[in-house]
């Protein structure tokens, strides 16, 4: 029969854990069934003390090839992601030269992609004026080119060949994919906030100091996210289209959240595990490995981010991976104000959401829930990817959700280097990574040929 049989006592399931066999056969989950069902000969990988859980799917992901190649890269990336657990990733458009705002910009990350990635990839198209206001059917040359969905900025993104849209643009773009099932993303941040903070601080003697945190948050006030999500849900009760914002830092958002939820409106919400993990009172002056935007806001912020999360209205976590050169940290400056803005922590994410989870009485299979079924579904991959069922692709882990590992510069494979999560301990270790029933890594080495594939909605 040519099957694979995966055996373990703690099989993790989005609705619970349990002993479990699961048979693998062609790449794909042949069926589920009791923990002592193990045909005669068949080669048997026994999970042990660790629990198997579905790959994790992480749709936020800066991967900037081409480019941009020197900030991250597919094969650099993709082996990060495989060694955290991660068996699928979706890479944003912007960032990499051309950006994915164009079917020629889609192609182009599409070739650079095969043979060279370690998990599957999934592409997100852009969404900018010249392709929602500009040119009317924009968004659709974009996703018969295989694009997943939509991603935009309400801001400036920090890249010349990304430009920001506004509300008419947004309405428009909204309309041109109503009724396709692609997802629209939102950066959710109105200029018109930061420009009130920007001009406050300047106006201080003497200036505030650019080496300070607490500077920095104060320039990206809550009132930027709170006032763009009000704004995206008007647009959302408008046109009925899906709307899903990106990486959420504020609290003060979720007012806006619940009552689009009462309301039955399509508006759903992801935060990142930096929101989660690390809070504004614990980043030093200086270290500007932590910035990102929206900022890591304050402790009590976090925990009213966890509460949503814990009652739905946040639905998942994935690690907005938005790596940069050192230099562009501007690391001898210790400069927050003119640093590039972005977290390294694909690698870690599942680790630092899971050590903060389970210190907070959550399981495993709220894990599978956040970070494996709901973000592959956000992505057009159910009935593929994110659960251990039939049918799907045999995209395991063997996770030792006991065990502890210190974040050290050595077992970091992202292309750079510089994390907040150097030094931290972290729970839960990854023993083995399966992509479509191929071992992909084994907790200390890679396959030597990658067999990640492109991949497009189901």
């Amino acid at each position: 029969m040519n099957e694979t049989i995966f055996r373990a006592a703690r099989v993790v399931f989005s609705d619970g854990v349990r002993p479990a066999t699961v048979h693998v056969r062609e790449g794909r989950i042949a069926r589920v069934s009791h923990y002592d069902d193990v045909p005669a000969g068949a080669p048997v990988i026994d999970a042990g003390p660790c629990a198997l859980m579905p790959g994790v799917v992480d749709t936020h992901v800066h991967i900037n090839e081409p480019g941009r190649t020197p900030w991250e890269g597919f094969e650099s990336a993709t082996r990060a992601a495989a060694a955290g657990g991660i068996t699928t990733v979706v890479d944003m458009p912007l960032n990499s030269i051309p950006p994915a705002t164009s079917a020629r910009g889609v192609t182009v990350k599409k070739e650079s992609l095969e043979g060279r990635v370690a998990v599957d990839v999934g592409l997100w198209g852009g969404a900018i004026p010249e392709n929602t206001t500009g040119d009317a059917q924009g968004l659709a040359k974009v996703l018969r080119e295989g694009a997943m969905g939509f991603k935009c900025f309400l801001v400036p993104s920090g890249v010349d060949e990304f430009p920001y849209v506004q509300a008419d643009d947004v309405r428009a773009a909204l309309k041109q994919i109503h009724g396709t099932e692609a997802v629209f993303m939102v950066h959710a941040e109105l200029p018109g906030p930061l420009d009130v903070a920007a001009a406050e601080m300047a106006a201080e003697v003497p200036p505030p100091d650019p080496r300070s945190y607490r500077t920095y948050v104060r320039s990206r006030p809550r009132a930027a996210e709170d006032q763009a999500i009000e704004l995206l849900y008007a647009l959302c009760r408008e046109t009925r289209t899906p709307i899903h914002i990106v990486h959420l830092s504020s609290s003060g958002a979720l007012e806006t959240l619940a009552r689009a939820r009462d309301e039955g409106l399509p508006l759903t919400a992801e935060t990142a595990p930096h929101y989660l993990h690390f809070d504004a009172e614990e980043v030093p002056d200086g270290a500007t490995w932590y910035k990102c935007a929206p900022p890591i806001r304050e402790r009590d912020n976090r925990e009213r981010l966890w509460a949503a999360l814990e009652d739905g209205l946040i639905t998942m976590v994935v690690s907005d991976h938005s790596p940069c050169t050192p230099d562009l940290k501007r690391l001898d400056e210790g400069d927050f104000m003119s640093a590039w803005g972005g977290i390294a922590g694909l690698q870690f994410s599942f680790a630092a959401v899971w050590t903060e989870a389970r210190r907070r009485g959550f399981g495993l299979h709220h894990m599978a829930q956040w970070m494996c079924e709901r973000p592959a579904r956000h992505a057009g991959l159910h009935g593929r990817k994110g659960r251990i069922a039939e049918g799907y692709d045999a995209d395991l882990v063997l996770l030792d959700d006991a065990a502890q590992t210190t974040v050290t510069a050595p077992f970091i494979h992202h292309r750079n280097k510089l994390t907040p999560y150097e030094g931290r301990t972290l729970d839960g270790v990854v023993r083995g990574t399966w992509v479509r029933g191929a071992r992909v890594y084994d907790g200390h080495t890679f396959l030597p040929s990658p067999t990640g594939r492109w991949i497009t909605r189901s």
